[in-house]
């Protein structure tokens, strides 16, 4: 009896130790794979068990989907691309110089000094830029140029006007555009500081608040030449603020532009309280547009206001101002524009004889038209009539006061130009065409220094290519 009893009893142990056993496996097996883990449902086999310890450890060697990129917050905006892109455009001519002033006249044209019948292949302009947008909302321009003349000099013996050529005569990069760019400081407007384009009429900033389609930009043909009052010495870029906005931003169609200067374009400003005309004083610039009949008719009103410094202790401080309308009428077989201005110089020059400052009013009008011949094939044409003092008196003598651009108002200026576009492809142009001013001298033909009636004629071959833009 005591012996089956052992028997049972140990029998009973075995089975016991054996249940016990598997029971701690298990459980150890379940902990070392996630100690968190929950028991599994009943009826759960050993296979599932397995399969699901598997899947819980392959899930603790990788990364979960959340931790691989980062939470995005709702109003993200997927779609934004930042722009990086670096561009330039370049244009030059291969010029004839059929006939010079004999006065050497024109100081602000690009073939004042050349002798006539001189032929070369010349850059009037390299630019080089780089746009970068650093958040949505904020965005840098900067922009490099190089703009020599026709007339190098001879081992910088000859002045060089606006220093775009080195004194060996070579070609140099100078910065022209610096700025930061907020976009929508509100609705529709945005805030530039730095180096700029002013809105006299070559700012066009595409995809921003600012204007598209001012007198340069719709000219079209600046590989040509200027407008009227970039010719004449405007500020086309300044150092400077400028709010540039939309009354409508949804369309577009209505805006404007405010802007303060130094009124010293790329120079630097010299500390001295003798300096004429910047470190106390600044310009202000103003510009209104608008589109209209369905965007065929673009209006444009500017003006701008500067004083400067007395230049001497008989000449009170000067001071002058521009007003100038722009208009441009676009359909498909031809685009037509006219853009007229006065400016008042005040104490601009002094009359010898009566040996007081007097103002002086300048009047310029310019039209043009362009439009296309054949596919590819485009022509434009020109006319300027520019009179630098309206109230000259041709039996006085003057001298002049102001330095304003290369002012001098003894000469009337009239300039000519029309061509032919060929467009082979995008951003490429070969323009064949012809330059002309007439100047005539508005001094009696009695007074010393009178030069007659004469011209500058140049036929060119221009070529003009862009990139990156």
């Amino acid at each position: 009896m005591k012996k089956m009893f052992t028997k049972l009893f140990s029998t009973g142990l075995l089975i016991c130790l054996t249940l016990i056993g598997v029971a701690v496996k298990a459980q150890t097996t379940s902990l070392s794979a996630d100690a968190t883990t929950a028991a599994p449902a009943t009826g759960t086999t050993a296979t599932d068990m397995k399969a699901e310890v598997k899947a819980e450890a392959k899930a603790k060697t990788e990364t979960p989907a959340e931790t691989k990129a980062a939470a995005k917050p709702a109003d993200a905006d997927t779609t934004w691309k930042p722009q990086r892109r670096l561009w330039g455009y370049t244009f030059g001519d291969f010029y004839y110089d059929a006939h010079s002033d004999a006065g050497n006249r024109g100081p602000e044209t690009m073939y004042n000094g050349v002798a006539s019948s001189r032929n070369a292949f010349q850059f009037r302009r390299l630019y080089l830029g780089y746009d970068y947008e650093i958040t949505k909302k904020f965005k840098a321009e900067v922009l490099l140029a190089s703009e020599p003349n026709a007339n190098t000099g001879v081992s910088g013996t000859t002045s060089i006007q606006n220093g775009d050529n080195l004194v060996d005569g070579k070609m140099a990069f100078w910065i022209k555009n610096f700025n930061l760019r907020v976009r929508d400081l509100w609705t529709g407007t945005d805030f530039v500081i730095g180096e700029m384009s002013t809105p006299g009429f070559a700012l066009n900033e595409p995809g921003t608040n600012g204007p598209t389609s001012l007198s340069e930009a719709t000219w079209a043909f600046r590989s040509i030449e200027k407008t009227i009052t970039d010719f004449h010495k405007n500020n086309s870029y300044d150092v400077g603020a400028a709010l540039q906005g939309t009354f409508d931003p949804s369309t577009k169609n209505f805006g404007y532009v405010l802007m303060v200067g130094n009124n010293s374009t790329s120079s630097l400003l010299p500390a001295g309280a003798t300096n004429a005309n910047t470190g106390f004083y600044k310009i202000f610039y103003g510009d209104i547009w608008g589109k209209f009949l369905n965007q065929k008719l673009y209006v444009d009103l500017y003006a701008d206001y500067a004083k400067t410094a007395a230049a001497t202790a008989t000449i009170p401080g000067q001071e002058h101002n521009m007003l100038k309308i722009f208009a441009a009428y676009n359909t498909k077989p031809i685009t037509v524009g006219v853009e007229a201005y006065t400016q008042q110089i005040a104490s601009g020059v002094t009359n010898t004889a009566t040996k007081t400052p007097e103002n002086a009013t300048v009047h310029g009008f310019s039209i043009w038209a362009r439009g296309a011949i054949v596919k590819n094939l485009n022509y434009f044409a020109r006319y300027d009539s520019y009179n630098p003092d309206t109230q000259f008196n041709s039996a006085d003598s003057y001298t002049i006061n102001t330095n304003y651009g290369s002012y001098n108002p003894t000469v009337k200026e009239t300039f000519y130009t029309a061509g032919i576009d060929y467009n082979p492809t995008k951003n490429v142009h070969f323009m064949p065409n012809f330059w002309l001013i007439d100047y005539k001298d508005q001094r009696a033909s009695t007074t010393t220094g009178y030069v007659g009636p004469d011209h500058t004629l140049v036929f060119r071959f221009t070529f003009f290519y862009t990139f990156g833009k």
